[in-house]
């Protein structure tokens, strides 16, 4: 079980979050004053339509885009302050992501796509094998080291993505509508799997237009006009 909302620290914290893009002088505010915190161990869906500002929000939380104005803390770190090598190293170190499209090199084979975030950070390469093989072993695939992702199902495909996100012990999961090239059955296996990991304690923050999705995680936020409507405890 993970601990409770109470005790756990807090991992995320947003503040007033605004994010504005601007084409010439013509201004659209995807994000309007966004308050949310997410703390350690729980599994958190945020929901919403096209247009909502999920994927903004969902870029603001993986460091991939800066905020125009409020505040963003990771970890207990201000990511406003950091630079572009200090956020490339926290969205390797902190964050593990898992998208909708797999983002696989079908030229390498499972174990060395599993090591990638490995290598960006330094570590030498028997280390490197050794963890992706932990690594697939913990999403049912240590029999697929060396399988390529053409030999394998979109189901093992997006395991593979997920051991790759797991391998260097990230703060948080941040999964960009994961299930949305998987067929039912692959799709309950990996939203399974997400459940295992929640269950030993992983912070998972999953995006997904999808109630059905949604109401695997414990909490599911939604988003509407670059604004949180509600964010509500799934029943169990």
């Amino acid at each position: 079980m993970s601990p409770s909302r109470e005790a756990a620290e807090v991992v995320i914290e947003l503040s007033g979050v605004r994010k504005v893009y601007r084409t010439g002088s013509i201004e659209f505010e995807a994000l309007r004053g966004v308050d949310l915190d997410i703390r350690r161990g729980e599994y958190v869906a945020i929901m919403g339509p096209s247009g909502s500002g999920k994927s903004t929000l969902m870029n603001v939380l993986g460091c991939l885009d800066v905020v125009t104005s409020g505040t963003y803390r990771l970890a207990g770190s201000d990511v406003g302050d950091l630079d572009e090598a200090e956020l490339a190293r926290i969205r390797n170190r902190e964050i593990g992501f898992v998208f909708q499209g797999f983002n696989l090199l079908p030229g390498l084979s499972a174990w060395r796509n599993v090591e990638l975030p490995l290598i960006y950070a330094g570590v030498p390469k028997d280390e490197r094998r050794e963890r992706a093989a932990v690594a697939l072993e913990r999403v049912g695939l240590g029999d697929k080291l060396d399988n390529r992702p053409g030999e394998l199902s979109g189901g093992q495909q997006q395991r593979v993505a997920v051991a790759r996100a797991l391998v260097g012990e990230p703060t948080m999961i941040l999964a960009d509508e994961p299930t949305g090239n998987l067929d039912s059955v692959s799709t309950v296996d990996v939203l399974n799997l997400f459940e295992e990991l929640h269950a030993a304690g992983r912070t998972i923050v999953l995006i997904t237009h999808e109630s059905e999705v949604a109401e695997h995680a414990e909490r599911v936020v939604r988003v509407r006009d670059g604004l949180i409507q509600t964010s509500e405890a799934v029943a169990a």
